[in-house]
């Protein structure tokens, strides 16, 4: 079969399971660019964008900005011109608004949920309405919609988003990340060598909810808690945290997993995050939130707990956990085995090839 010439647009390439989710995509298949903007304020890019060929947006990034994403409308319009896709591949909001606004040319449209944005705290009632508005008008532009995990599929068609289209999920392809020995990683990170640690790493902002876990925090005293990310919310987390928690900022997730005993996520919305995925892969036990498609990663009461947002309950995991060295054993082999089996690399691709192959298979 001839190459497929894929054009993938995503905002920004910041650090996260977002990032190595599009990176991994756009470098296994041949035929495969990026288009993207830079990574604003705090945020860090990716390092896994040096590893692909990119096409820079100049004026396009996360925040609303008229005038710029009018500017990068027609920067995205010169760059398909120029380079012909047969498919354009849309990734998150804001360049699945761009990208699907444009007139029809000769490609497909397929475009990714990553997630949704319906419990971001730091979005408006309006921005939201607008977002879900927007949604439903740009789904009847795709061949196809992806999401990763089959829930953020389920909650944006009770959104009535895409009700006659086609959905697939594809859950990422995760590699295990290197180990290290837990003292090393321990010194690497000076974090206490003696203590069983609760480990947290996201963005450090609204969504990913990081106020929740100080409040789990200053429930537990006894209990040790590291946070690792950086974000818009970093420096506040930091001057409010209680003593029993220490933040590090950004930190290598190699690292970062091989110091701590128990994964924790406390967001209030999430997509399928590949970090609790790293984690599992890492033989440790995960706290989770139940947003998005956090149960289709951590099987609860097998692998790890799945819990409300209620302080109440994911202060009783959290002292289950700590307490209970053998479970806290049992569940990490069990997460390990079960992410082997079901976020491997080469289903991933494979679910993306066959994808491409099925939209362009309808082209008249």
């Amino acid at each position: 079969m001839c190459t497929i010439k894929v054009l993938h647009i995503i905002a920004r390439m910041n650090v996260g399971g977002t990032a190595r989710y599009v990176s991994e995509v756009v470098d296994a298949i041949p035929g495969s660019v990026l288009a993207t903007g830079y990574v604003q304020g705090a945020e860090i890019e990716d390092s896994s964008v040096s590893a692909v060929k990119v096409i820079r947006i100049k004026h396009m990034g996360r925040k609303i900005s008229p005038l710029n994403d009018l500017r990068a409308l027609v920067e995205i319009y010169k760059v398909i011109k120029e380079f012909q896709p047969d498919i354009v591949h849309t990734h998150t909001f804001k360049a699945g608004l761009l990208g699907r606004s444009l007139p029809g040319g000769q490609y497909k449209r397929i475009h990714t949920f990553h997630g949704h944005l319906f419990a971001d705290q730091s979005f408006s009632t309006l921005a939201k309405e607008f977002i879900t508005i927007s949604e439903k008008l740009l789904a009847n532009r795709c061949a196809l919609l992806i999401t990763v995990g089959a829930k953020v599929g389920e909650e944006l068609r009770e959104q009535e988003i895409g009700l006659d289209q086609d959905w697939i999920s594809i859950p990422p392809g995760v590699n295990a990340l290197p180990h290290h020995e837990k003292s090393a990683a321990r010194t690497e990170l000076l974090l206490p060598h003696d203590a069983v640690l609760v480990g947290w790493m996201a963005r450090m902002t609204s969504v990913k909810n990081p106020a929740l876990l100080l409040e789990v925090a200053a429930r537990l005293p006894e209990v040790n808690f590291v946070m690792a990310g950086g974000g818009d919310l970093l420096e506040s987390i930091k001057a409010s945290a209680p003593a029993n928690v220490k933040v590090i900022g950004w930190s290598d997730a190699q690292y970062f997993w091989s110091a701590v005993d128990i994964a924790i996520s406390t967001s209030d919305n999430e997509g399928m995050p590949i970090a609790l995925i790293e984690a599992q892969l890492a033989g440790l036990p995960v706290i989770a939130t139940d947003v998005g498609s956090n149960a289709e990663v951590v099987e609860d009461g097998q692998t790890g707990i799945v819990t409300s947002r209620s302080v109440d309950e994911l202060v009783a995991a959290v002292a289950q956990l700590v307490a209970d060295k053998a479970l806290r054993s049992a569940m990490g082999a069990a997460g390990a085995e079960r992410a082997q089996r079901e976020f491997s690399m080469h289903q991933m691709i494979s679910a993306h090839k066959e994808a491409y192959e099925r939209v362009l298979a309808t082209r008249r």
